[in-house]
């Protein structure tokens, strides 16, 4: 199965982060990642992201990997 350009993976950080009443500057300062690349997260712009950053962002929004990503029906 060829891989889509764009791929079909949805971050839903924006929407937690509205949830939790939380800026991308103060989880940036939680996670320790630039805001400018959670930016890019967060405006599905990214092509791969590490696991170390995943996991510190579940851990400041107290959420799972499955909370922060879909995947949308072709």
């Amino acid at each position: 199965m060829p891989v889509d350009d764009p791929h079909r993976v949805r971050c839903r950080l924006d929407e937690l982060l509205a949830d939790r009443d939380l800026t991308l500057t103060a989880l940036a300062e939680q996670v320790g990642v630039s805001v400018v690349n959670l930016s890019i997260l967060k405006n599905n712009r990214a092509k791969a992201v590490r696991f170390s950053t995943l996991t510190a962002i579940c851990d400041a929004l107290d959420c799972s990997i499955g909370d922060l990503f879909e995947v949308i029906p072709a």
